[in-house]
């Protein structure tokens, strides 16, 4: 706690006073190069070089904070970032120079080793927030089309036992806060306060630091999954498949059947396949915004709620039930998903594996261009997710071809689509 000697208040912050760390390292966001737009600072070991609110890690600096409090961790190390630089090159892009194109991530991220290898040398701790990758990705259902018949194993992007050969990209969340205010319609000093309010005042700096325009959430970032060649994403001449995939445990990684997030996760990657192996491209972007970003606990009482009302768990009150439990029907909100989408520098995609007409928008909105949407095979749908899906068909999400039309949908239910 410091006393600022110009006025009469007490501010509570973990920074030093303006003019220190954000002036000797400012950030130009969308700045053409990483030297130019500068580096971003999240380190709680130098307090004087921080140009940022928060810390690296997001909501893992809570798990180092009980290493270093156990005394596992010396919280005076500094990452040894040598052989850590991408396996693949990711940009730039032209969309890395537009302020307004990336507001949530770092796009510089994943090359701060080499771009600002001579501060790292002095000492500075400036850290990576994307990392890339190769790996093998497997999973049942792939080798059940194989064995359908459904894809054919190649051996160079599909191997006969499943294995697909991924791109793997790793992403921390980096918030430019006037970019983020401008991608919502509302004032910066409005989301500011919203911020600092509803976080408990977990981050002072949000209100009592305007000369910081980053910061890093505690919030699940993003995984990337680029399945041929991530060249090919930013190629006019060769095709694009994706996948916009938001968080779901209980079905994507333990096989709850209420909901279609694992077997619509499974299409997108089997379409992606089939796109790299006709020459182009394929990337499932996966966020971690479980429940709606709502979270688990607030979903499971959704889950509770719904079937133990009178008739038991309906279509007419799938959203109404989670509006009743978290006050919202879906938190996602999907302003900010594109981002990711400029950074591979995809421009055109030509199918998108989704119903969500959120997610269309937002894309679209961001001036990519969406060929063909691709519903999920009718086979491929869980019993028990049939709820689900008339629900979300009546609220306004891409109805496949053949199926009833809103309007149907809408008298079906009984409810009005706009509030969805």
């Amino acid at each position: 706690m410091s006393t600022d000697n110009r006025s009469t208040h007490i501010r509570l912050t973990s920074h030093p006073e303006p003019g220190t760390g954000a002036a000797r390292f400012p950030i130009r966001w969308g700045a053409a190069t990483a030297q130019e737009r500068g580096p971003v600072i999240g380190s709680v070991t130098n307090p004087a070089d921080r140009n940022v609110i928060g810390s690296h890690g997001g909501a893992y600096s809570l798990y180092r904070a009980l290493a270093v409090t156990s005394g596992a961790l010396n919280p005076a190390v500094r990452p040894d970032l040598r052989n850590t630089h991408p396996v693949t090159p990711v940009g730039p892009h032209p969309q890395w120079a537009d302020p307004g194109k990336i507001v949530s991530l770092d796009p510089w991220g994943a090359c701060v080793g080499e771009a600002f290898a001579d501060w790292i040398s002095q000492g500075v701790d400036i850290r990576p927030t994307v990392a890339v990758t190769k790996a093998r990705l497997n999973m049942p259902e792939i080798v059940a089309a194989i064995a359908g018949g459904r894809l054919a194993a190649d051996g160079q992007i599909l191997q006969p036992s499943g294995d697909i050969s991924v791109t793997k990209v790793a992403i921390d969340p980096v918030w430019h806060l006037p970019g983020v205010a401008a991608r919502f319609g509302v004032s910066e000093t409005a989301l500011r306060r919203t911020l600092f309010e509803q976080t408990g005042g977990m981050f002072p700096e949000v209100v009592t630091r305007p000369d910081l325009s980053v910061f890093l959430p505690p919030i699940g970032g993003t995984t990337v999954y680029v399945i041929g060649e991530v060249a090919a994403l930013s190629d006019p001449r060769r095709r694009v498949a994706c996948r916009v995939h938001d968080e779901c445990n209980g079905s994507d990684v333990f096989g709850s059947d209420i909901c279609t997030c694992r077997p619509y996760l499974a299409h997108g990657v089997e379409e992606c396949v089939k796109e790299a192996q006709r020459g182009g491209a394929g990337v499932i972007a996966y966020n971690r915004k479980e429940g709606r970003a709502l979270g688990e606990v607030t979903k499971f009482l959704v889950y509770n709620a719904r079937k133990r009302q009178e008739g038991g768990d309906q279509a007419a009150t799938y959203f109404e039930r989670t509006e009743c439990v978290a006050g919202v029907q879906d938190a996602r909100f999907q302003q900010l998903m594109p981002d990711v989408l400029h950074w591979l520098g995809i421009t055109r995609i030509d199918r998108f594996m989704s119903m969500s007409n959120m997610k269309y928008d937002a894309i679209t909105g961001a001036g990519i261009e969406i060929v063909e949407r691709v519903p999920i095979p009718d086979e491929l749908i869980p019993p028990d997710a049939s709820v689900e899906m008339e629900a979300k068909k009546a609220a306004g999400y891409f109805a496949p071809q053949g199926a009833p039309g809103q309007d149907d949908l809408r008298r079906t239910i009984g409810r009005p689509l706009e509030r969805y």
